[in-house]
């Protein structure tokens, strides 16, 4: 059950952030973000009366806005980035920075890594390095707009949001099975409402063409499902196991982008999306 839950809230993430994405590139990422947690919001309070009754703690409301924060920024971070960038570059080197914070935070709790550990964070950083490396024909027409001299577009954000999502997952994990959705509940509101904020003080606007809410909505959704399947699958199993196969995700992403939108990686980028998906399973996989 743990690992169906898991794997399942791979497949949803990994849509969510194609969709996300593609949103990002038609319209402004603040009101990618709006749009799209306000629509697993409203998905999340339509179901909630057919869900168990549930008591939750101030504790597990406290979880719950540090999701909505971390979750919020680290979203917006990684829709810009999948915006800019090559999908199938971004998504993985996010995924692999996210599943290094717990095995970081269990390091910081007095927990010994294992061989194994360091030798996956050893190729997790062999995998950013690959990814990370421009196409010839990008060096030769002087990189894409957004590069900088050493890294492809995307990829510094993408960095930043991996550490962000990693705390996302942390937050989650924390709560209890006792107080049911309700901490993601209160992640969406607060997430919602930091969004709408920033919104209103930089004077941008929410709206969107159909087009762009449409996808927005669907990623939203997708994503307020992912998060509901991993915090369930984090409550009844291990979480070294849980965040493994949910950090699988960027599978998902990689293989949509190539269909939908037919993107190619050289060799060497290609060689470092097989290392990150490694690390990501020999880096939580060996932290238990």
């Amino acid at each position: 059950m743990t690992a169906l839950l898991a794997l399942g809230a791979a497949v949803f993430y990994g849509s969510a952030d194609f969709f996300g994405g593609l949103t990002a590139r038609r319209a402004n990422t603040i009101a990618t973000v709006f749009v799209s947690q306000f629509a697993g919001l409203v998905l999340l309070l339509v179901v909630l009366p057919f869900l168990p009754a549930a008591t939750i703690s101030s504790r597990d409301w406290l979880w719950g806005i540090v999701a909505g924060l971390s979750g919020g920024i680290g979203v917006a971070l990684l829709y810009r980035a999948l915006a800019i960038g090559t999908m199938a570059v971004v998504a993985p080197i996010t995924a692999v920075c996210a599943a290094m914070i717990p095995v970081l935070f269990a390091f910081g709790m007095g927990e010994r890594l294992r061989p194994l550990t360091i030798l996956g964070i050893a190729l997790a950083f062999v995998a950013i390095v690959l990814v990370s490396q421009p196409r010839a024909s990008s060096e030769a027409e002087g990189g894409p707009p957004g590069a900088s001299r050493f890294f492809p577009p995307g990829v510094l954000l993408a960095l930043l949001a991996g550490v962000i999502v990693g705390l996302f997952f942390l937050s989650l994990a924390r709560t209890t099975s006792g107080a049911g959705m309700w901490p993601l509940i209160a992640a969406r509101v607060t997430s919602i409402a930091l969004f709408g904020l920033i919104a209103i003080m930089s004077g941008r606007s929410l709206r969107m063409n159909a087009s762009a809410t449409t996808t927005a909505v669907v990623g939203g959704a997708l994503d307020m499902l992912a998060n509901a399947l991993y915090m369930l699958a984090a409550r009844v199993g291990p979480l070294s196991i849980v965040v493994t196969l949910a950090s699988l995700y960027p599978a998902g992403t990689v293989i949509l982008a190539r269909l939908v939108l037919g993107e190619r990686l050289s060799f060497v980028q290609t060689l470092g999306i097989v290392c990150a998906l490694a690390a990501v399973v020999v880096i939580v996989g060996t932290s238990a």
